[in-house]
């Protein structure tokens, strides 16, 4: 097929007949796919970069709880095929301005029998990967879809090293990432990343979830995965009516890792913002009663060590506006924490407060402050009775000026408390990432929206680039985050965040909660964090998100005046953002630059292993002059060892055409701010 039609613009080819297999190629031409049908009608798919195979054939294809399987026995009875190249700008984000070239490739099957099923394959190809969806029309023959799962397979053409956490298991997303061999996975959650012997870098996910469950990604044998949809108590895993659309399944494709890092394929297969204006969020920085009870000082519920207090909060407060963060986060100001909350949350009210907590009172002196309270709204893992008060709990934070909230989802994967039967009386138990959660984060984010709220989930749906659609889905937890060097054993190691940067953290922002300058967890039988103070520095660059916590009591962020002095400095907002230099799992080197000044700043971060980095200024303005400030590990630094805390700060005038070369310390990390001069 000729494919220079594909570069002529947005043109739509009229639909023909299909011969012979069809291929659609990316903009550049190295990435080329292939989508057909084999001898035996299985519908199919396959992948090259540079002749080279990367996805060898794998079939497509559904399964149903009560109709013949759509598997074999399709022919291709037609095609279209177009080109795209766009830019849009994202009202916050890693980068303003988002560049969407691909070329589209949409093949229609069809059964070979007297009462023929049909489908239609719509195949994107970008420079950096591909993404595919199936489309499903009204169908009289099946007009309700009952999905038992899905067949898509993902034959990976040769073995390679590949990171990745457990799917199917009860700790949702928060595990630390196991680094096997491909042919070693079992089941697993995306984003899965894999770097081939050949060194080309893979990533798995999917985009636009909306209306269908998860998907994990299960091992058949050898280097073939196939798609493995979250479990629902109804039978089917997924139940649609009339015409509809899977989700877009991913594959981000890279010579290496900064290709993986500056990759917008997730973002650019998710349809265009839906709420106009969104101003009035203000990516920000924010403190919160919230470490206390991880170290088990202070607790969420009532009594003697009751954290939200009115006193406690006007303290929080009172930092907040001194030290300039725009938000206070207050968990554990609303009744429902006493006694068994965990995977139950019966007694949760999101509109009545505790007794010697006054929330009216301090939403005024917030306000009088110049500092905005963040909501909370811990489900307890019970969205039935989340749902219920989801309209008032949203109206009355509005009526209190509160325009962002976190919320969680505590209870064991699988044990989700959901309406259901007639009219949604009645109680099942589902899966965190199947489709009745996929629809309530949906239907939580569209009313937020409608009362000017972000929205923040913890123990949440994956992120999946939802928050182009709506852009008030601004962040969420999605991974073992910081509360885990609180008082887990072991902590998060200190592969753990260069792992985050290019498996998680592909997927969107994740609200990781950084910030811990004491380095110290809860008490004796939990060691203190591995990590530098540099390191602490370096989150806030190297971990993205539009709101990042500052996590420590505040009477330990005022010991470390130097580290305090960059967090408040570091931005929450940017206009671009780079891999300067990195390999997955192992360390990361990144630059971003402001969104709202011409200031760069620069993060990173290694594991266990000591490292000297090159850093090339390049991405700096030719010609001008930058006062660099440096917070580095000391000389004796050593995240892994006694002299955690050892830091140094430093100021340099530099040009692009520099380079710096630092240490960065075991578990260390380094940060930059780049100020232009005159």
């Amino acid at each position: 097929m000729n494919r220079l039609a594909l570069f002529l613009g947005a043109a739509l080819l009229p639909l023909a007949t299909a011969a012979q297999a069809e291929t659609v190629s990316s903009p550049d031409g190295r990435i080329k796919v292939t989508v057909d049908a084999d001898g035996e009608g299985i519908p199919y798919y396959e992948v090259t970069r540079d002749g080279v195979p990367i996805i060898a054939k794998s079939n497509l294809g559904f399964s149903f709880t009560d109709a013949d399987p759509m598997r074999r026995n399709f022919e291709v009875v037609g095609f279209r095929e177009q080109a795209s190249n766009s830019t849009w700008e994202q009202p916050w984000g890693e980068q303003q301005w988002v560049i969407d070239s691909h070329n589209e490739l949409t093949v229609t099957f069809r059964e070979k029998d007297d009462t023929p099923r049909q489908i239609t394959v719509r195949m994107r190809v970008f420079d950096d990967g591909i993404g595919f969806r199936t489309e499903f029309p009204d169908s009289v023959e099946q007009p309700v879809y009952r999905i038992s799962d899905e067949l898509t397979e993902f034959n990976i053409a040769g073995d390679g090293t590949a990171w990745s956490i457990p799917a199917g298991d009860w700790n949702r997303y928060e595990y630390l990432y196991a680094k096997t061999p491909i042919s070693a996975l079992s089941t697993v959650h995306t984003p899965v990343t894999m770097v081939l012997a050949n060194g080309t870098h893979l990533s798995f996910h999917e985009a636009a979830l909306v209306d269908y469950a998860g998907m994990w990604l299960r091992r058949v044998d050898g280097t073939r995965l196939r798609a493995q949809l979250a479990p629902s108590p109804r039978g089917p895993k997924v139940i649609r009516e009339g015409a509809f659309t899977t989700p877009w399944r991913t594959i981000q494709i890279s010579s290496n890792a900064k290709g993986l890092f500056e990759s917008d394929i997730i973002l650019n297969l998710n349809e265009p913002n839906k709420l106009g204006d969104v101003s009035w969020f203000t990516p920000h920085k924010y403190i919160g009663i919230w470490w206390g009870m991880h170290l088990d000082i202070e607790s969420w519920a009532s009594g003697e060590k009751h954290g939200a207090t009115t006193e406690n909060a006007k303290k929080y407060i009172d930092f907040a506006a001194e030290h300039g963060f725009r938000g206070v986060l207050i968990e554990g100001w609303n009744v429902g924490w006493d006694g068994n909350w965990f995977g139950n949350g019966r007694e949760f009210s999101f509109t009545e407060a505790y007794p010697d907590f006054d929330i009216a009172e301090l939403a005024r002196y917030a306000e009088e402050k110049g500092v905005k309270i963040i909501g909370h709204h811990e489900t307890g893992g019970n969205i039935k009775v989340y749902e219920e008060q989801l309209e008032d709990a949203m109206a009355f934070y509005q009526s209190l000026g509160i325009d962002a909230v976190k919320s969680g989802y505590v209870a064991d994967a699988g044990g989700v408390i959901a309406p259901y039967g007639e009219g949604g009386m009645g109680e099942t138990f589902v899966w965190h990432d199947g489709q009745e959660m996929v629809r309530h984060h949906l239907k939580v984010v569209k009313e937020a929206a409608e009362h000017q709220i972000a929205m923040n989930p913890h123990e949440p749906i994956k992120d999946t680039g939802l928050r182009r659609t709506y852009p008030n889905w601004v962040s969420r937890e999605g991974a073992r985050g910081a509360e885990y060097d609180a008082w887990a054993v072991p902590k998060n190691d200190p592969g753990h965040v260069p792992e985050l940067i290019f498996t998680r953290l592909l997927s969107g922002p994740m609200d990781y909660t950084p910030g811990v300058f004491s380095l110290e967890g809860r008490g004796a039988t939990a060691p203190d964090l591995p990590s530098t103070l540099a390191r602490q520095l370096a989150f806030y660059v190297t971990i993205y998100s539009p709101i990042q916590m500052v996590a420590d009591l505040p009477e330990n962020l005022v010991k470390y005046p130097r580290a305090l002095d960059f967090v408040k400095r570091v931005p929450a907002d940017w206009a671009e953002s780079m891999l300067v230099d990195g390999k997955v799992g192992e360390y990361a080197v990144i630059a971003r630059r402001d969104r709202n000044t011409l200031n760069w700043y620069v993060g990173a971060v290694t594991d266990e292993a000591e490292r000297n980095v090159s850093v090339p200024l390049s991405f700096l303005d030719p010609g001008k002059s930058y006062a660099a400030t440096i917070w580095r590990d000391g000389a004796n630094a050593d995240g892994q060892g006694e002299d955690r805390h050892a830091m140094e700060v430093e100021s340099r005038t530099v040009t692009s055409d520099q380079t710096l070369d630092l240490r960065i310390a075991p578990a260390g990390g380094f940060a930059i701010e780049f100020v232009p001069q005159g």
